[in-house]
């Protein structure tokens, strides 16, 4: 009896097993895979941020984090308009690139501890430096945000702005009140309302939303950068290919205009009789095929949408409504932070 009773429960047990044993066996399939079969590449966007993430009047979506999502489909499958933007609140963002809603979140994002060890997802890099800031209206005639004391003050939950208000305001000892939103076009709209005598989110989002103002010159962008805000593209945990593709997509961008590869040179730059080039755009070395691609992946990257300058200048600088700096996004041969790993 006693051997009969364990190999029916060795059976039971089997047969309760095999019904997850496919469902296991689909998970471990590469995000690289899913997205050559489905031939497009879900990339999670922002619900509305000038010079970032951004719908026109057709419904067609621009910005700076959304070229990087169509660097990656460029580099993957051939066509930098293979892209599906979602876009998503703060609240959703994660949740979800977590659940596989999307293959890849570019979406003004921070990169933090807590983001990058405790939720199953990995930032591939930083493609933009940021602090957060705080929008006024002229006529109030604050100098410093330490004017602020005892201000109403908008901002958007889930975010790490939300955080950073609150740990400025308790280190300076400045008695603000947050009126909160779930969603920054909420955040926004109360600020105009004049339901809050400041709005404050990374100062590149106020840049654009200040320009999109009826009146932008009876509102400014305090001197005061209260936060570090390294915004950068997530992946799950679990798929290093993956990672490697995204993290080297932003890299490739970068090594571009550090060698003077551009939209316009890069066929005649094939050409060219610098071994970091020829690296680069795939005539030596067969980097892609160590990442699963071919080895002109670098190379459409920058025929399509062009080097790292190339996104800043015409979504963010001076080709661009905001017309912000370079600043830390410089690269480092020009005293900013920008600098790529070598393609070697």
């Amino acid at each position: 009896m006693t051997m009969r009773l364990l190999a029916a429960t060795a059976a039971a047990i089997a047969l309760a097993a095999a019904p997850l044993a496919e469902p296991a066996a689909a998970q471990t399939r590469g995000t690289l895979d899913q997205v050559k079969e489905r031939g497009l590449l879900l990339c999670g966007g922002h619900t509305g941020a000038p010079g970032f993430s951004l719908p026109d009047s057709q419904g067609n979506w621009t910005g700076f984090d959304v070229e990087i999502c169509r660097a990656v489909a460029a580099a993957v499958l051939g066509d930098a308009n293979k892209v599906r933007l979602s876009p998503l609140t703060s609240q959703q963002r994660l949740t979800a690139l977590q659940s596989g809603a999307i293959d890849l979140l570019v979406r003004t994002t921070t990169w933090t501890h807590s983001r990058d060890t405790n939720l199953g997802l990995s930032f591939a890099g930083v493609n933009f430096y940021d602090g957060q800031g705080f929008l006024v209206r002229t006529s109030l005639n604050l100098r410093t945000a330490r004017e602020l004391d005892g201000a109403s003050i908008c901002v958007t939950t889930g975010t790490t702005n939300e955080l950073n208000l609150a740990d400025w305001a308790r280190t300076n000892r400045l008695a603000v009140r947050p009126v909160v939103f779930e969603q920054n076009e909420e955040t926004r709209k109360a600020y105009i309302a004049g339901r809050c005598d400041a709005f404050t989110t990374d100062a590149s989002q106020l840049a654009g939303i200040r320009t999109a103002l009826e009146k932008p010159d009876e509102h400014v962008i305090l001197p005061d950068i209260i936060s570090k805000e390294p915004l950068g593209p997530l992946v799950r945990k679990g798929d290093p290919q993956w990672f490697d593709i995204v993290r080297w997509t932003l890299f490739a961008l970068v090594e571009a205009e550090e060698l003077g590869v551009t939209r316009a040179n890069v066929d005649q730059m094939l050409e060219s009789q610098n071994p970091s080039v020829q690296r680069l755009l795939g005539r030596t070395g067969g980097h892609g095929r160590m990442m699963g691609l071919d080895d002109a992946w670098a190379y459409r990257i920058v025929k399509q949408l062009g080097n790292y300058g190339e996104l800043f200048e015409r979504n963010l600088g001076q080709l661009s409504p905001l017309k912000l700096p370079r600043g830390p996004n410089d690269l480092w041969t020009r005293g900013g932070l920008m600098y790529a790993m070598p393609i070697r």
